[in-house]
Formats: C-alpha cells, sequence, structure tokens
C-alpha cells in the first residue's frame, strides 16, 4: 500500500495506508498529502506578497481542517485555513495576500473551491 509519487521536479513524495487497511503506516495518506500541497501552495503565495508589500513575516504557519462526506468516495466538503504569522506584518496586507492567494494564485485551492467550501481566518502573533 506504499507508493511514492514523483513530480517534474523529480523529487518523491512517500504515501501509505494505515495498518488497518493493509498498509503500514510509513507515510502520510493521499488526502494528508493533498492538503499539506494546498497549506505550502498558499503559504508560498502569501510569503511572496508580503515580501513584496516590505513587511515579511518571520515564520507563517498554515493549520488546516477538514470535513469529508460520510459517504464513499468521502471527498473534502470543508476546508478551513488558519494562518498563523509571527512578526510585524499590517493586518491589511495579511487579509489582502490571503485574499489574492485564495481567489487568485494558488491551483490547489482554486481547483478545490468547486468541490469544497473554503474559508480562512488569521491571526498575527509577536515576534
Amino acid at each position: 500500500m506504499a507508493f511514492r509519487g514523483e513530480g517534474a521536479s523529480g523529487h518523491g513524495v512517500l504515501m501509505d495506508a494505515g495498518a488497518s487497511v493493509g498498509g503500514a503506516d510509513s507515510a502520510a495518506r493521499p488526502v494528508e498529502v493533498m492538503l499539506c500541497s494546498l497549506g505550502g501552495c498558499t503559504g508560498m503565495d502569501v510569503l511572496s506578497l508580503l515580501r513584496k508589500m516590505r513587511t515579511e513575516p518571520k515564520r507563517i504557519r498554515i493549520e488546516i481542517e477538514d470535513e469529508r462526506a460520510s459517504e464513499y468516495p468521502k471527498i473534502v466538503t470543508k476546508l478551513h485555513l488558519i494562518y498563523v504569522v509571527e512578526g510585524d506584518v499590517p493586518e491589511e496586507n495579511l487579509e489582502k495576500a490571503i485574499d489574492l492567494s485564495l481567489s487568485k494564485y494558488c491551483p490547489i485551492a482554486n481547483a478545490l473551491a468547486g468541490v469544497a467550501e473554503i474559508t480562512s481566518e488569521y491571526r498575527i502573533e509577536a515576534a
């Protein structure tokens, strides 16, 4: 049940299933990888946009809460992204960067928006 995906960059991503379904629990599940991809995609967008606004945070973390349908194929129906930013970042800059990422720049968010409700919030913490 373990798979290694490899993209055009040549870098691999490991995936596995839990022991209860025949896997060895040696890597993340495919849906977890998809959610991590979403976090990485929008995180890179937000960081890039904040850098262009000359308000680069010291740290940024995206927490993702998901809900899935109860019936197969158990698609993701809701996603809530929580952007936790550390540093002196004006709220208006962060709001604009998040909005631009989710509505325009992040292809993963835009693809998922076709099937899941996506909401977000942010928290700015002192450096």
